[in-house]
């Protein structure tokens, strides 16, 4: 198999990868606070064993020991990352739904353990407990909050809760060094890896009855997904092109003359 073969074998699957992210994100583009992902692309290189061998006494003899370094580039996915943008603020007049302006995130008690989103579209259930819309409790002072139905709900942008007038708790608002740490769990839970703590956010606020929208912009997606696709039609061309030109070379080299 000759390698312009390989090439284009990885760059058509680094864009199948490519094509199911910006997928993802278009089938998100409604989902209240969601985040799109974005890859990151680079050149990797086959290296010969002769390559890492270096000849420091040139001087002893007019001609190299061994051949120059025959190195060829491919490109591969390197990494996955996060969007963490600000989204647009819609107004909802809901007391219940709450949006982010700055960097943070809610904390929310899962079966999973802890997870932190920046969905504020928050409901009660049957007592009055602040939930998500999973079910999930909404963290308080570090545990439930109970609200009484009926009762008039107001939150101050540094996240204080009062219920008719009275303070009765402030959410558990967070934020990590480096977001590009998280990692996602469903469409808008994320969950700290290697070892971030969670700690005091800055310039955060809290805007009562906004939801933030999701960061998804769909013309950009759609420009992504056609130039997507052309590459993938491309690579996919070179491959056939590549598989003719063997079949050929093995037809008229191969057969026996008489």
């Amino acid at each position: 198999m000759q390698d312009s073969t390989f090439s284009a074998l990885f760059g058509a699957l680094s864009n199948e990868s490519r094509m199911s992210t910006i997928a993802n994100n278009l089938a998100n583009v409604n989902t209240t606070a969601y985040k799109k992902d974005r890859l990151a692309f680079h050149d990797t290189f086959v290296r010969f064993a002769h390559d890492y061998v270096v000849d420091s006494k040139p001087y002893l003899r007019d001609k190299d020991m061994f051949p120059k370094a025959d190195i060829m580039a491919r490109a591969r996915l390197s990494d996955q990352q996060i969007d963490f943008s600000q989204g647009s603020l819609q107004k909802t007049g809901n007391k219940l739904d709450f949006a982010l302006s700055g960097q943070g995130f809610f904390s929310v008690q899962t079966p999973e353990g802890p997870l932190y989103t920046r969905a504020g579209n928050f409901v009660t259930d049957a007592v009055g407990t602040l939930m998500t819309p999973r079910g999930d409790t909404v963290l308080v002072d570090g545990g439930p909050l109970s609200i009484p139905a009926g009762s008039r709900v107001t939150v101050d942008p540094g996240g204080m809760i009062s219920v008719n007038g009275d303070p009765v708790g402030q959410f558990d608002l967070v934020a990590f060094d480096d977001p590009q740490l998280m990692e996602k769990v469903g469409s808008t839970y994320y969950r700290p890896r290697d070892g971030q703590a969670p700690a005091e956010p800055q310039d955060l606020e809290v805007q009562q009855g906004f939801l933030e929208r999701g960061n998804v912009e769909v013309v950009t997606e759609m420009v992504s997904m056609i130039e997507t696709q052309r590459a993938f039609q491309t690579y996919s061309k070179m491959i056939q092109g590549t598989d003719a030109i063997d079949k050929k070379l093995i037809n008229q080299v191969g057969m026996t003359r008489g």
